[in-house]
């Protein structure tokens, strides 16, 4: 198992409701039916689904999605001093 998690992040104030996402990931990404505003569909894709999700976020008009690495949850964040507890 990784120490690391690849996590999705979506700013529905930017989001324009264009849709790019999901056609590109229908997996991982919805729209709203009211505002076309993304939805996610999870915020962990599985590895199955980040190269769709990397198109995705490549090629959103807007800005609005982001992925990160982040410590996966075996993997405590690192203390804020750098002092082992």
């Amino acid at each position: 198992m990784s120490d690391r998690v690849t996590r999705l992040h979506a700013d529905t104030e930017v989001c324009i409701g264009a849709g790019m996402c999901a056609t590109t990931a229908p997996d991982v990404f919805d729209q709203d039916d009211d505002t076309g505003v993304v939805l996610l569909r999870t915020r962990v894709p599985t590895t199955d689904h980040l190269d769709a999700v990397r198109r995705a976020v490549a090629c959103c008009p807007s800005g609005a999605l982001a992925l990160t690495e982040e410590p996966g949850p075996e993997t405590p964040p690192p203390h804020p001093k750098g002092a082992m507890r």
